[in-house]
């Protein structure tokens, strides 16, 4: 047997390891639900009756206590995709949206079946990630900060 064979079974090693290291990956998301709600949007309890925080593709949500941080979370803005729902093929694959915090879901005019929810999302947000098929007005998701 050669000497240097072990050194170098050796360095193999300590190469595939660092490797492998480096190509892992760490997700930082967060698994929640979703529900949706209509329009009257305003007022908020961000920011009262002015829509022009409002972003303009009307991807925008109303935290739930989970997320609302004694109302630090208004204005943060969360990457949200669709990944379940009772209904089979109920999310739009691949598709991530940018939604920022507009409101608290404490406070009317959310319906108390929501409470439990991450977040409640405007029709154009839940929509664009759910498919119209889905029988459920709730989703399951993941959303990162």
């Amino acid at each position: 047997m050669n000497r240097s064979q072990p050194k170098l079974q050796w360095l193999f090693l300590k190469l595939f390891l660092v490797s492998l290291f480096l190509h892992f990956h760490t997700s930082y998301s967060d698994v929640g639900t979703a529900a949706q709600y209509t329009s009257p949007y305003l007022p908020t309890v961000c920011y009262g009756g002015d829509a022009s925080n409002f972003p303009s593709g009307n991807f925008f949500a109303a935290a739930g206590d989970g997320i609302w941080d004694n109302g630090a979370a208004c204005g943060r803005q969360y990457f949200v995709r669709c990944i379940s729902d009772t209904t089979p093929d109920a999310c739009n694959q691949n598709q991530t949206i940018l939604i920022t915090i507009v409101d608290y879901m404490g406070q009317p005019p959310f319906a108390h079946s929501t409470y439990n929810t991450t977040m409640v999302l405007s029709n154009t947000a839940f929509k664009t990630i759910a498919n119209s098929s889905t029988a459920s007005s709730y989703i399951n998701i993941e959303f990162e900060r």
